[in-house]
């Protein structure tokens, strides 16, 4: 996610006592806040469709916030002179299944490259409070989404419905419900403030297709749903984008279609792959088109072929000239992709996107602008190098 240099980019994950602050992210984690004695036994309570056109942000909570959990993640001390001991992190979580699978983020389990030691999940109901032992089943940082699961016997579950990020429209309603900075079990509503948003995740990778929100989203809401009137969970809140520290209506989502491609992968190999085409580039602007009679009005453009990968095996060529528009240098002279599989493509960010929901072994059209002349050329995609 691109932000003004002003701001700070803050992954949502709570803390107390050791708040690390860098340029472009804020990681946080809760080791404070979480002695309380309330929550748990969860009940699968059917939808109820309120007055209007969705369920109220009281209903949703009622009848949802029982499938939402606290997650408490103890991270091994750093073989650090100064460390007193081990560390807590506080976040949040969502069944997805009776039989106790819980998503949640990556960052709220996982900690400069290592996952946590123990993970205890927190359920909530009337009732007060039940806390169990999590398995953590997989972390993948590139999405920033974890799956952990719990025994679900002596359990009542709600699962809560998984809608598809696909269809979110700006504007429509949205609650989030999470810990924030250790208040637990809170409900913040407002709306869709965007779509299509490329956010960062901790791995440095680009997650695609965000959804920006003002629901109001702090440290601890991390892993936590983002529901729309429906009831029905379109993404899982991740960041923030902030000058305070604090919430400024300026919170992101992974949205709920990756986390569920993620999820299964998780289930099935406790790992994800990605498929890769061996490029690097950037986004051709009108401006940058006409300045250099690119033939194209938006694209994608190749700046660079990985040697031996897949692009480079189908004969996609990148650029051999670097030159700057406006403080931004661009590699000019390689091949312009304009549509993958007959889905155009206006920017870079477009066919991370499409890439992101194929497999290694797949293979696509691509229809690429080379010297002016139109070419298709068919390449079978590999898997991203985990280096990468």
């Amino acid at each position: 996610m691109r932000s003004m240099s002003s701001f700070v980019v803050g992954l949502a994950g709570g803390v107390v006592g050791a708040i690390a602050v860098a340029v472009i992210l804020i990681l946080a984690f809760d080791a404070g806040g979480v002695q309380r004695e309330t929550v748990v036994k969860t009940e699968t309570i059917p939808l109820t469709q309120g007055q209007g056109e969705g369920l109220s942000p009281a209903q949703i909570y009622d009848e949802l916030a029982s499938g939402v959990v606290m997650i408490l993640a103890v991270f091994e001390a750093p073989d650090s002179w100064w460390d007193s001991g081990p560390s807590q992190g506080l976040g949040t979580g969502f069944v997805t299944s009776d039989d106790g699978y819980i998503l949640t983020n990556a960052h709220v389990v996982s900690r400069d490259g290592s996952v946590a030691e123990e993970v205890t999940v927190v359920f909530r109901s009337e009732d007060g409070e039940q806390r169990v032992e999590g398995t953590l089943v997989g972390v993948d940082n590139d999405s920033d989404v974890a799956l952990i699961q719990v025994d679900p016997e002596g359990l009542e579950l709600t699962p809560l419905p998984l809608g598809d990020s696909d269809t979110v429209t700006v504007g429509e309603p949205v609650v989030a419900i999470g810990n924030p900075l250790g208040y637990d079990f809170s409900v913040t509503s407002g709306i869709v403030s965007a779509t299509g948003r490329s956010l960062r995740s901790p791995s440095g990778a680009v997650i695609p297709d965000g959804i920006q929100t003002d629901a109001a989203i702090n440290q601890g809401n991390s892993g936590g749903p983002l529901i729309n009137a429906g009831g029905e969970v379109i993404g899982i809140n991740e960041q923030i984008a902030t000058q305070s520290g604090g919430n400024e209506g300026l919170g992101f989502a992974v949205p709920i279609n990756t986390a569920v491609r993620v999820m299964e992968q998780l289930k099935e190999n406790g790992e994800v792959t990605y498929a890769w085409l061996g490029i690097g580039g950037q986004t051709v602007t009108a401006e940058v088109a006409e300045m250099f009679d690119l033939g194209v009005r938006a694209g994608a453009l190749i700046e660079q072929v990985v040697p031996g990968g897949p692009a480079d095996e189908a004969g996609l060529r990148g650029g051999g000239r670097t030159v700057d528009v406006q403080g931004q240098d661009y590699v000019i002279g390689g091949d312009i992709i304009t549509e993958i599989d007959g889905i155009p493509i206006t920017g870079y960010d477009d066919l991370v996107a499409y890439l992101a929901e194929k497999r290694p072994g797949d293979t696509v059209g691509v229809t690429i602008v080379r010297d002016g002349q139109t070419q298709q050329i068919e390449v079978t995609l590999g898997e991203r190098p985990s280096a990468m």
